[in-house]
């Protein structure tokens, strides 16, 4: 079961990445992310994959981790979104 999970983070790390990676070449895209969109979900895949891998529940772990991550992230995003706003 343990193994199924890990197996499950590394999918969704690699399908996180290919779908960045996509968006980036996309650039003549009108519509982009904010930062604290992009943050956010890469702090929640972040907070998941090392919440699961340190805890002893890993379920409970990826949840929080996730949680924190995303939240962390969203905070950080915030920011420079704010910088980027004061810049124009």
């Amino acid at each position: 079961m343990e193994k199924i999970f890990y197996l499950l983070i590394v999918i969704f790390v690699f399908t996180f990445l290919y779908s960045y990676s996509v968006n980036a070449q996309a650039k003549n895209s009108k519509k982009r992310w904010s930062h604290r969109k992009k943050d956010a979900v890469i702090g929640g895949a972040a907070g998941a994959a090392t919440g699961a891998i340190i805890s002893k529940h890993p379920v409970k772990g990826a949840v929080i981790g996730g949680a924190v991550g995303a939240g962390g992230g969203y905070i950080i995003g915030k920011k420079k979104d704010k910088k980027v706003a004061n810049k124009k």
